[in-house]
């Protein structure tokens, strides 16, 4: 059985204990989230396709810990001038382990 869940402007294919990085959440760490945005569940060669969303269908998640990812750098350089701008950045994710998939109506 497998679901396919949309958070933060991202679409993720879940399993049952799956170990997962997405886009940080407000959740605290150790908590039970639930994600209601389901677009595909698959349960027992079923597939339900939602129109955008299968109806009451849930996918329960752990939050396991807050991260930053690894830094990415980001050079403009303008030629002849010696014009030079380095910055760099982290994203904030938040992984999750999901525990459970409801299939819908």
């Amino acid at each position: 059985m497998y679901a396919i869940i949309r958070t933060g402007g991202k679409q993720y294919r879940v399993r049952e204990g799956d170990l997962l990085a997405i886009e940080r959440i407000d959740a605290e760490e150790g908590a039970e989230v639930t994600f209601d945005d389901v677009l595909l569940v698959e349960h027992d060669g079923t597939v339900s396709v939602g129109a955008p969303a299968v109806k009451g269908a849930l996918v329960s998640a752990l939050v396991e810990e807050h991260v930053r990812t690894k830094k990415v750098l980001s050079l403009k350089y303008k030629n002849k001038t010696r014009q030079r701008t380095l910055r760099g950045h982290r994203q904030h994710q938040t992984r999750i382990r999901i525990t459970d998939i409801r299939p819908g109506d």
